[in-house]
């Protein structure tokens, strides 16, 4: 069988046609990455680049304003050049702040999600309250008039003791730490973690901040066995057991008989 043979004239036109698809392939791709770059220098200097709207989310305490202050960003700030670490590190300085995510939502939206650390008490002093986080430290800038959503803390002197009752409170189950109004320091001779609590039941409980998550567990079970109009002193110091008021009233009655026979 014979082969075609293809003259030297008959292959000229088609690598002269293939050289010429080959240049406008590389002029196309020269010009689109022409543009491009023209386009991304249109973009980096138009207000498109950035930041137009910051939004914080889950934050109780700290305002909104207070927490995008704290991360830097305004809207001058360049959306592409915003270091997520650094914004983190800045805003977690706060001390009711426990974490901070950041979230970039193009084309130029950020989001600030937060989530704060829960106020467990409130530490009185000279008649004003101060919140008592849940990592145990007191807001010494921050003033609560009337607070009502956790207990108050009484005559507490030093953060090392602060701190290890409310690693206790931590520990009890929020519906008994809802019923707390108010914790008292009375360390004794033979106990200097003694505590006294008045519920808002209407019941004193007298316990030891070493034992106390254990033990208040059984609070209600202890309160549902009494009589519903009976009131008094819960002791939960070492065993468990009830006076009431009736019961003391006698015996401070009979204390004084004998002190003035």
């Amino acid at each position: 069988m014979e082969k075609k043979v293809v003259s030297l004239e008959d292959r000229i036109p088609k690598l002269q046609q293939q050289r010429k698809h080959k240049t406008n392939r590389r002029l196309i791709s020269f010009l689109s990455i022409f543009f491009l770059l023209i386009l991304l220098v249109i973009y980096f200097q138009s207000p498109l680049s950035k930041v137009s709207r910051i939004t914080v989310s889950g934050n109780n305490y700290v305002t909104s304003d207070e927490i995008i202050e704290m991360s830097g960003i305004s809207k001058s700030t360049g959306f592409w050049n915003i270091n997520s670490e650094t914004v983190k590190e800045k805003i977690e300085k706060h001390l009711q702040i426990k974490k901070v995510e950041i979230q970039k939502q193009l084309p130029n939206y950020i989001i600030l999600q937060v989530e704060e650390f829960e106020s467990v008490a409130y530490l009185e002093k000279a008649g004003a309250y101060y919140p008592i986080l849940e990592n145990g430290q007191a807001l010494q800038d921050q003033v609560v008039t009337t607070p009502a959503d956790a207990p108050i803390l009484i005559n507490w002197k030093s953060d090392e003791e602060i701190e290890e009752l409310v690693s206790e409170l931590k520990k009890i189950s929020p519906t008994i730490t809802n019923s707390i109004s108010e914790i008292h320091h009375t360390p004794g001779k033979t106990d200097p973690w003694l505590i006294k609590l008045y519920m808002n039941d209407g019941f004193e409980v007298i316990a030891s901040v070493r034992t106390f998550s254990k033990k208040m567990e059984s609070y209600p079970s202890i309160v549902n066995s009494l009589d519903e109009n009976s009131r008094g002193v819960i002791h939960l110091e070492v065993g468990s057991y009830f006076r009431s008021y009736d019961q003391l009233n006698k015996e401070e009655e009979g204390n004084e008989s004998e002190i003035e026979g």
